[in-house]
């Protein structure tokens, strides 16, 4: 019999007849168990039990419910991202097939863009091992919504394979290569070839996995990787080279999957991340069904709590050349305490400018046509990427459900740290070539209010690696590949010149304070009117001028990351300030010289950039070209 798909408008009870399978062609996302390690918390991420004893996990893709009980499958890796299926897609419905031993309603719901749920359809199943599909139409999505479904058991149930279909197959080929830059990560970087390799789905997709290794701890000495390099055969390209950074690496795996293997598409994984290996299928199986060649990027988990989504989605601020969360996109959402259903935030669809290199899909088109990375180092290669491949006319979509856990931005500090030079230093190349506006005014002018604020804060190192990256800037386009191999050295080096640049990580040699906690706790409340922040940076500035009474004694104060601000440290002549991440130290001393001759030269080397900022986007233009070769990149890999 011909059946159509259900509209998510009308309330309907199926029939027996209309859950007959045979529809079903193409996998689309499979229904995921969590695995039996996960607590709680992560659990959420996969099963909303709150009404309900636990399930049982038998495996991956089977779970047992007891009598009375009714879970929801409205969760992050478990619902359906109908919106972003709808908009980038050729789909126009979606088949949930699911294989059912006992009694058990299920009941399909789906929301709208601003969050509202509306039940779509429901059915009564009964039988051993017996395979239904529901149709759902996916019309009513353009701005947003997800499917998700319900089980309540009548008596004991097993639930198992289940996934989201489409009816047809896709637009595109896909075979999947993997491309991991790595740096002193054997064991993280060997656990995501684990997940790869062992993943079934995966595996029938999968033309090859290239790893660059760029460290000196190295990945084929970790214990397991002769396993896993067995399960992947000759799948497995294994490249050493020196350190280049994220993208001399990531360029790397794009041109040895460009040039020795016939994958249709290469997605970039960072390698210290923790992957559900069906997040590489999903985006995928994705790109495949979409018109045009698209990148498709996973989100980010947050990996020290993992049920927080920490990134839904990327953007670029123009004017000021800043990269930003993208409009509406929601972060810092824990699906532990609040599930899918109870999120009106995240049911909006949120389009994004680039996908952050954690995971992103390129397909081998979009790579042939635009070329490889530029030579950065790290920071803003995947931010151009993506500006590049749209000036080109190629979409970027970020993609719920298809996801990564990495470490979240809240644990690091590094705009303030030795990345400090590529933050500043690449931010005004990619200016360069893709800013709007034809002078850098208001990019000088944040330049200069961000140099301030790190010298208020005592980060000397961090503005004189600043000047560093305007200076390099100016240098022009010629010199990035030459400074690629040894630029790190370099920023190092620089750093260590101040105290604030050198962090302690011994117990013992973490000096005491002059004062206790007391003699801050008044300070580390922020000024809020516009007149007390300028009465404050006035007096920090006056501070700036009368001399330090002990330059080289303890420091005055201890204090934690949070407290670091420039309205408290800038009322000091010195304090050790706990890292981000919490391991060390750093003490940083006021210098009144070193102050003012920073700042001097902050201004300077902002203004050369203002007046040369239209010369310097011409140059910047001109060596596209050159700037994403393979042949000057084969030159720097075989150096």
């Amino acid at each position: 019999m011909t059946t159509t798909a259900v509209s998510p408008d009308v309330v309907a009870d199926l029939a027996a007849e209309d859950l007959a399978p045979g529809r079903a062609v193409t996998l689309l996302q499979r229904v995921l168990m969590p695995r039996g390690a996960d607590p709680r918390k992560v659990r959420a991420l996969y099963l909303d039990e709150v009404r309900s004893e636990k399930v049982h996990v038998a495996s991956r893709s089977t779970g047992h419910l007891s009598a009375g009980d009714e879970v929801s499958f409205a969760t992050y890796f478990n619902a359906f991202p109908a919106g972003y299926w709808r908009r980038w897609t050729s789909l126009t419905s979606v088949t949930l097939q699911l294989r059912i031993s006992g009694t058990c309603r299920i009941d399909v719901y789906r929301s709208k863009g601003n969050g509202d749920v509306l039940h779509a359809l429901g059915t009564t199943v009964e039988g051993q091992g017996r395979t239904v599909e529901l149709d759902l139409d996916l019309t009513p999505f353009v701005e947003g919504g997800w499917y998700w479904f319900d089980v309540t058991a009548d008596d004991d149930t097993i639930i198992e394979d289940a996934g989201w279909y489409a009816d047809r197959e896709p637009l595109r080929p896909g075979r999947l290569a993997v491309g991991i830059c790595t740096f002193n990560r054997p064991v993280d970087c060997v656990a995501a070839l684990q997940t790869v390799a062992s993943d079934p789905v995966l595996d029938a997709e999968l033309a090859a996995v290239v790893v660059a290794d760029q460290g000196n701890l190295k990945v084929c000495d970790e214990a397991s990787f002769p396993e896993v390099a067995d399960q992947l055969g000759d799948r497995l390209h294994l490249v050493e080279q020196g350190n280049l950074g994220g993208s001399g690496g990531f360029a790397r795996a794009m041109h040895e999957t460009l040039t020795t293997t016939d994958a249709t598409h290469l997605v970039f994984l960072d390698d210290d991340v923790q992957l559900e290996a069906d997040s590489l299928h999903r985006a995928l199986t994705f790109a495949r069904f979409t018109d045009e060649p698209t990148l498709v990027g996973g989100q980010m988990l947050t990996l020290q709590d993992r049920s927080v989504l920490h990134s839904m989605g990327e953007s670029i601020d123009r004017r000021l050349m800043r990269w930003r969360p993208a409009p509406y996109a929601a972060a810092g959402h824990d699906f532990a305490h609040w599930s899918l259903r109870d999120a009106r935030h995240l049911h909006r669809r949120v389009d994004v400018d680039f996908n952050g290199w954690w995971m992103c899909l390129i397909p081998r088109e979009v790579a042939e046509h635009i070329g490889l990375p530029l030579p950065l180092f790290i920071k803003w290669d995947d931010a151009e990427y993506g500006l590049r491949a749209g000036a080109a006319g190629y979409r970027t979509v970020t993609l719920p459900g298809a996801a990564i856990w990495h470490l979240s931005w809240t644990d690091k500090d590094d705009v303030s740290d030795w990345q400090a030079y590529f933050h500043a230093r690449n931010q005004l190349i990619v200016a360069a070539l893709h800013s709007p506006l034809k002078r850098a005014e208001d990019i000088v002018r944040e330049n200069v209010r961000a140099d301030i604020r790190h010298l208020f804060r005592l980060e000397y190192s961090a503005v004189a690696l600043h000047l560093k990256a305007y200076r390099d800037f100016l240098a022009g386009p010629q010199e990035l590949f030459r400074q690629l191999p040894g630029v790190l050295a370099e920023v190092r080096a620089e750093r260590a010149r101040y105290s604030d640049g050198q962090v302690i990580t011994e117990r013992a040699r973490i000096p005491l304070p002059q004062m206790g906690q007391d003699a801050t706790e008044g300070m580390v409340h922020p000024p809020v009117a516009k007149r007390a922040i300028a009465r404050a940076a006035l007096q920090a500035l006056r501070n700036n001028v009368r001399p330090v009474q002990d330059a080289d004694g303890r420091p005055q104060v201890e204090l934690p990351a949070r407290d670091a601000q420039w309205f408290v440290l800038a009322q000091l002549d010195s304090a050790s300030v706990a890292t981000a991440d919490g391991r060390g130290v750093t003490v940083r001393r006021r210098d009144p010289a070193t102050f003012w001759r920073l700042a001097r030269e902050s201004v300077r080397l902002n203004l050369e950039i203002a007046r040369r900022f239209p010369r310097a986007k011409q140059q910047y233009r001109d060596s596209y070209g050159d700037l994403t070769s393979a042949e000057n990149w084969v030159s720097v890999f075989q150096a």
